[in-house]
Formats: structure tokens, C-alpha cells, sequence
């Protein structure tokens, strides 16, 4: 059993509403996360399965509008985007928009709208994605070459360009000026959370909060607005429009800390890009803050050699996994991305009692413990 529980400290202020929304777990367990080990809280394998059950057959229009409106009288636009979205991956964010829409009990008739959110929401993701392999220079995205290092910097950029167009042609499609307000806003905050990784890329000696500010903004506000525009489309109350936009930003949350957490903890063959990219890349996650935080002066020079300065020598990934599990900050991090999945549980757990909605706040809950537990 989870005690000590601590409130948050910092918030995230929603789009069209007046509060703030806690981007830390409602109950945070970081006393708790300090101390116990991963396999003692983990009950179970948390899984998607029970949620892409509910959605598979509105993910299916999602993916069959993805194809059609990213086609193209210019061919290489249709090819790069192809090659991006048939890598796959789990299409969590428009999944949050058609969770957000069940959750509003919209039937499958009066989710419309909702699919076309879902499918502007994927394309908003693969623009980011195209943009963010160009800045970092990357050549593997979900264990295929990336665009950019297929057809050049140009192109990836401007078929990124070309997507998010595609997107906001949809949003208007979808006939209601709020939710384009909300996922407006949330574009622009991608962009400010990306800008300020910028700021703290090379600065070891960077605070948790800051690392948290910059995640909310990069990753987990899409999460966030697309659960909270699915639900809104569809005619959800002010109740579960803010319930599922709270869930999404928990979620997003332990998406990105796992994300981060697996640069140094899996292999590429695993993660679908090349292990150490982070590291590489001067960027500052939670398992190297904790490990400057806890380090001795020996260790803070090596981080500021690498990650400050960007001198590195031969084995210095070995070498800085090592320091990691030193100070247990994989296992550290994962348990912070455990309290945030909890948090989104907690978002949810209103509507597990209603027949309606039951099997769908369950199957929300499964997901964020598995975006906190996963493995790729």
C-alpha cells in the first residue's frame, strides 16, 4: 500500500478552463520512490490490450482518414509521410481523442468529429517527430532510417510543415472553434516546451522542476488536449472534458519519463532508435539529474564534461550507465512515472461506477501504468 502522500507544487493551466491543473501526481510517491524497489509495487502486467479493444474499431477510420489526407498532388510529400507513419507506433495520442469521445458516451455515429481530431492529433506528433529528427540529427525512429536521413533536412522539414497544415484542416473540419482553441494552443506549447529543452540542453546541474515544465510542454500537453478535445467534441460535460484532460497530462507525463528513462536502460534493437541518443545529444533527463544531484564531486565533473561540454571519450555511455545504477536513477524514474500513471488513474476513477463508462476508465487506468511500465 502507497502512503506519505505529498500535494503538488506545480501546475499547468489548462486551455479554456480557469484552473490549474497539477502536472505532479495529486499524490506524489516520492518519499515512496526513493526507497522500494520497482518490483514491489508492480502488481500485475499492465497492458493497452483492454483499451485498443474499445477503440480498434474507430482507430481503424483514424488510420484509414491518416492515409487519406496526408495524400498529396506532389508525390514526395505522400512518400515521406508514408514512410513515418507505416514505422508504426502505438498512436496513443489519437487514441486519446476517440477515449475522450467514448467517455463522453458519443456512439460511434457521433464520433465523426472525434476522428477527425484523432487523425489532426497523429499528424501534429509526425510533424514534431520530422522537425525533432532534423534538430537532433537523428538517422533511427522506431528501428527504420528517419525522413530526414532519407531525403534530406528540406524535405523532412517541409512535409513536417505540409502535416501540420493537414492538421488544422481537419480541427476546422471538425466544427468547433473551442477545441481549435485548445489544440491551437497546445501546437504552441509543443513548440515552447521544445525551445525550452533547448535552454536546459548541456546543464547537468538542471532542477526536477524544470525538467517537468519542459516534458509538460513537449509531450504530455498533446496528450492532454487530445483527451480533453475528444471528450469536448462530443458533447462531454465540463466535468469529464476537464477529468480526461487532467488523465491525458498524467499520462503524458510517465510517457515521457519512461521514454527518457529507456535511452540508457534499453537497447536499439528495443527502442526502436539508437541507445544513448540523450546522452549524446547533451539532453538533461530525470535519471541524470538525480544522478548529478547525488553525486560526488568526481561524478558532477564527468557529467559536466559530457553532458556540460559535449568532450566525450570512448565508453563514456558505459560509463555514465554505470553512475545510474550507482544511484538506482533508472528505477528512480520509473517510479516517478508511476506516480504520474496513478495520478491519471485517480483522474478516471470517477467514472468506474458508472456502468457506461466503466470498462473505459479501467482500461484508461491499464494504460497509463503500462505507458509508465513499458519496455519501447
Amino acid at each position: 500500500m502507497v502512503t506519505n502522500i505529498h500535494p503538488a507544487r506545480m501546475n499547468f493551466l489548462a486551455p479554456h478552463h480557469q484552473q490549474a491543473i497539477s502536472i505532479r501526481p495529486s499524490f506524489s510517491l516520492w518519499d515512496f520512490m526513493t526507497s522500494t524497489p520497482v518490483s514491489d509495487i508492480v502488481v500485475g502486467a499492465p497492458s493497452l490490450a483492454p483499451l485498443l479493444g474499445l477503440v480498434e474499431k474507430d482507430m481503424e477510420r483514424v488510420n484509414a482518414t491518416i492515409i487519406e489526407r496526408m495524400q498529396s498532388d506532389v508525390p514526395l510529400i505522400p512518400k515521406l509521410a508514408g514512410h513515418l507513419v507505416a514505422a508504426g507506433g502505438k498512436r496513443m495520442r489519437p487514441m486519446m481523442s476517440i477515449a475522450g469521445a467514448m467517455m463522453a458516451t458519443a456512439t460511434p455515429d457521433e464520433r465523426g468529429p472525434a476522428i477527425l481530431l484523432a487523425t489532426a492529433v497523429e499528424f501534429i506528433h509526425s510533424a514534431t517527430l520530422l522537425h525533432d529528427d532534423v534538430i537532433d540529427e537523428s538517422n533511427l525512429r522506431r528501428g527504420r532510417d528517419t525522413a530526414n536521413a532519407l531525403w534530406g533536412n528540406d524535405a523532412a522539414v517541409l512535409v513536417g510543415d505540409f502535416l501540420f497544415a493537414r492538421a488544422f484542416e481537419l480541427m476546422v473540419e471538425a466544427d468547433n472553434i473551442s477545441v481549435l482553441g485548445r489544440l491551437a494552443a497546445a501546437s504552441a506549447k509543443i513548440t515552447e516546451g521544445e525551445v525550452r529543452q533547448m535552454t536546459i540542453t548541456g546543464n547537468p546541474d538542471t532542477p526536477v522542476d524544470d525538467y517537468l515544465d519542459v516534458i509538460a510542454g513537449k509531450t504530455a500537453v498533446l496528450f492532454a488536449a487530445a483527451a480533453g478535445a475528444g471528450a469536448e467534441v462530443s458533447g462531454g460535460s465540463p466535468d469529464k472534458v476537464a477529468a480526461m484532460y487532467d488523465y491525458g497530462l498524467q499520462l503524458g507525463m510517465a510517457f515521457q519519463i519512461m521514454d527518457d528513462a529507456l535511452d540508457y536502460s534499453a537497447d536499439a534493437a528495443t527502442m526502436g532508435k539508437n541507445a544513448g541518443d540523450d546522452f549524446a545529444d547533451q539532453k538533461i533527463t530525470l535519471p541524470t539529474i538525480i544522478a548529478w544531484q547525488d553525486g560526488d564531486d568526481d561524478e558532477r565533473a564527468f557529467w559536466q564534461r559530457t553532458l556540460g561540454e559535449a568532450r566525450f571519450a570512448k565508453d563514456d555511455l558505459a560509463t555514465a550507465q554505470a553512475m545510474l545504477a550507482k544511484h538506482d536513477a533508472i528505477d528512480r524514474s520509473i517510479l516517478r512515472a508511476s506516480g504520474f500513471a496513478e495520478a491519471a488513474c485517480v483522474a478516471v476513477a470517477p467514472f468506474a461506477d458508472d456502468p457506461a463508462t466503466a470498462d473505459l476508465a479501467a482500461a484508461l487506468c491499464d494504460a497509463a501504468r503500462f505507458a509508465a511500465m513499458r519496455t519501447s
